[in-house]
């Protein structure tokens, strides 16, 4: 008995110090001291708790100093030692924009971290978007890739240039999807605003061995963003001075059970920009042409089980360019139908169909005048198996395409169509840990042309700690489109062109070598992290589609003609490094030499610049619960172009940025562009179409987070 006695006063002696906890309290924020919503907060004891709405935690510890360990998908997984258990502590977290978490799917068409692709892809995030406030793909490409330039031709359409490579080349893609239509010969960029948008993947250089035809010199895939919560809506207007532009949208998100909804708007009226007058006997150009867009895109998904998702969608585009004589109208239908069926364990089945029409008709006086109608239909069914095997990925897939084609490039009432089936496979090997392989094979065939091809990719990735090596061997091709076959057009009196229908695929063979270092810098006023990526690429582009004098015949007056050119080789180099500082700081440069060899790609509408570069200084902070603010000077350099053609020379433009959320989901952007006042002395089709300094101001309004 006087033993438990003994017992219990030696436990009570004791009691205060064995229970003894204390209880820590935080605040995890981003570098802008917004919260951060269910990081994990880890403490020394195996003790775990995850942060609420408010980026608050409240974890226990059995010592007077803590030690936690905190992480968050996209951020440095970072150790804190709280000395203190009194008031609450702010834990700031660094970008991790070396780890590089977020998820792709272009480039092996099976959704992989960035960090682990072994083809060489450029994400261009929705915090991205945001900050350069562009209207749509184009306007956010020119100000995020160097080695890319748009230009005008004739008709003022658009022209496209990347890393030596004409639009025709380069495959555009909306949630993998391939659009209809053409205005010079890319599609129009004017239908792919970005409101919706949660991402955009860039592939440089040949992708056939998974996306066929046009995909010779590089893919541009738009994800739609998706909504999880139960509604978002988004309510933006913005203003810009040239050309009296205004831009207003709306962008609706609803989620309810198995169903969710994304719906979008967007209208754009602008009107003619005088660049110079008729007299100017040197330029190119003498207006910018206004006129008005209407865009509405509905996407619709049910889930009726865990192993079966259906995803609807449609599209309504309307354009109207409004020129001195007459006006001319684009529009567009776009519908199709997805299904993904998980069909066992790392086993799954997608199949989708999608219908895409494109028209184009010309009004003088408001009348229709059907001398330049144009309509481009395409049927598109989609087949794509996924198989995991451990870490190894192996994916199948086939496609069917029935193109059609009126245009007024045609002998009159002529009408043209064609068909194309296609099979690929791709094994993705991982051995180690520290190495990747992805090896592609794809054959085409087209009935019109009664053309084929074989394409293939290999893809080796080599990891060590913080250094990747990527190397790459790709093929692409470019079946003849069905208008370079049988176009017979007079080119308004100044020559007749000829389309060609023995014109033979255009081929090239990429072979790139990419070294990328990720780090981060603790413990000082530079603390932060940061990333850099270096990579030569070389194109041998074979059988080129272009055109070439025709001397005319009994038939056919003087010309030119469709042709197949050999001997187009290019190089160049891409270099990017980006640092974003913990105290909100951030950096990022791009720059692109270029080289082309052999006969050039240079034509008088798109002149290849041997060096470009674009450049972003931000800082961004919340300075409150109320208010928070984003500012940055942004800009981008082009090289004069090696060029026979009389053309545009070196330029730089600057543009400043502030965003501003001055209360719950009410942002307000100001942005100057052409800051150092930029202005051509002669308008050539590749100059920049600009009468100076510009502004802009504009409101979004995030309705749910105002209500939250």
């Amino acid at each position: 008995m006087e033993r438990i006695k003994i017992f219990l006063a030696i436990y009570g002696l004791t009691l205060p110090f064995i229970g003894l906890a204390d209880t820590f309290n935080g605040r995890v924020v981003d570098e802008t001291g917004s919260p951060l919503i269910g990081a994990t907060v880890k403490a020394s004891n195996d003790r775990i708790t995850t942060t609420n709405t408010d980026g608050d935690f409240c974890i226990s510890v059995e010592s007077s100093t803590a030690k936690l360990q905190i992480s968050y998908i996209g951020f440095l997984t970072e150790t804190f030692i709280l000395k203190s258990n009194t008031g609450k502590h702010e834990l700031r977290m660094t970008p991790d924009i070396g780890a590089l978490e977020e998820v792709v799917v272009t480039a092996t068409r099976t959704p992989k971290a960035l960090k682990d692709v072994p083809v060489v892809t450029r994400l261009i995030t929705a915090d991205d978007i945001r900050k350069t406030d562009a209207t749509n793909i184009q306007d956010l490409l020119t100000e995020e890739l160097p080695g890319l330039e748009f230009t005008y031709a004739m008709s003022q359409e658009t022209s496209l240039n990347m890393s030596g490579f004409g639009g025709k080349s380069v495959l555009f893609l909306v949630d993998g999807e391939r659009l209809a239509g053409e205005t010079m010969d890319n599609i129009d960029f004017n239908r792919l605003n970005l409101d919706n948008v949660g991402q955009v993947e860039v592939v440089k250089g040949a992708s056939s061995a998974l996306y066929g035809a046009n995909a010779v010199g590089g893919v541009v895939n738009l994800i739609t963003r998706e909504n999880k919560e139960p509604w978002r809506i988004n309510l933006n207007s913005r203003y810009k001075s040239l050309g009296n532009e205004w831009r207003s949208g709306a962008d609706l998100n609803f989620h309810s059970g198995k169903w969710t909804s994304n719906t979008n708007f967007q209208y754009n009226t602008s009107e003619t920009v005088k660049l110079t007058d008729a007299f100017d006997a040197e330029s190119n150009l003498q207006n910018l042409y206004g006129g008005r867009t209407f865009n509405i895109k509905e996407r619709l998904s049910f889930q009726p089980s865990n192993a079966l998702r259906l995803t609807a969608r449609g599209g309504y585009f309307n354009r109207t360019s409004t020129r001195i004589n007459y006006d001319d109208h684009y529009i567009d239908y776009t519908a199709g139908l997805r299904g993904v069926w998980n069909i066992g364990v790392g086993k799954t089945l997608e199949l989708s169909y999608s219908y895409d029409q494109y028209d184009k008709q010309r009004y003088v006086n408001d009348r229709r005048t059907h001398d330049h109608d144009y309509s481009n239909r395409q049927h598109i069914a989609h087949a794509l198996y996924t198989q995991f095997f451990g870490n190894n990925v192996l994916t199948a897939g086939a496609d069917y395409m029935n193109d059609y084609l009126l245009t007024y490039q045609f002998v009159s009432g002529e009408t043209h169509s064609q068909s194309s089936v296609d099979a690929f496979v791709q094994f993705d090997y991982n051995p180690l840990s520290w190495l990747n392989i992805v090896a592609s094979v794809r054959e085409d065939y087209f009935s019109e042309s009664k053309n084929n091809s074989v394409t293939a990719r290999l893809a080796t990735m080599f990891k060590f700690n913080r250094f990747s090596v990527r190397a790459n061997y790709a093929g692409g091709f470019r079946a003849p489109t069905l208008k370079e076959m049988y176009m017979n057009f007079d080119m308004a009196g100044i020559q007749m062109i000829y389309g060609n229908p023995n014109l033979k695929p255009e081929k090239s063979h990429n072979f790139n070598l990419a070294l990328e270092h990720n780090g981060q810098i603790r413990n000082s006023i530079f603390a932060g992290s940061y990333s850099m990526n270096a990579m030569g690429y070389f194109n041998w582009y074979d059988s080129r589609i272009t055109t070439t004098d025709y001397p005319g015949d009994s038939t056919n007056e003087p010309g030119a003609i469709y042709c197949n050119e050999d001997g187009v080789k290019v190089a160049g180099i891409d270099i990017s490094a980006r640092y974003r500082l913990q105290m909100g700081l951030g950096m990022t440069l791009n720059y692109n030499y270029l080289h082309t060899m052999g006969r050039t790609v240079d034509s008088q509408f798109s002149n290849p610049r041997p060096h470009s570069m674009t450049w972003r200084l931000d800082y961004e902070r919340r300075l409150c619960s109320a208010y928070k603010f984003y500012a940055g000077i942004s800009g981008r350099y082009l090289a004069k172009p090696e060029s026979k053609y009389d053309t545009d020379n070196a330029y730089s433009v600057w543009k400043f940025t502030l965003q501003q959320e001055v209360w719950r989901g009410i942002n307000v952007n100001f942005i100057i562009d052409n800051l150092l006042n930029y202005r051509p002395k002669v308008y050539y089709w590749n100059s920049l179409p600009t009468l100076g300094r510009t502004w802009s101001i504009g409101v979004s309004l995030d309705i749910d987070t105002m209500f939250r």
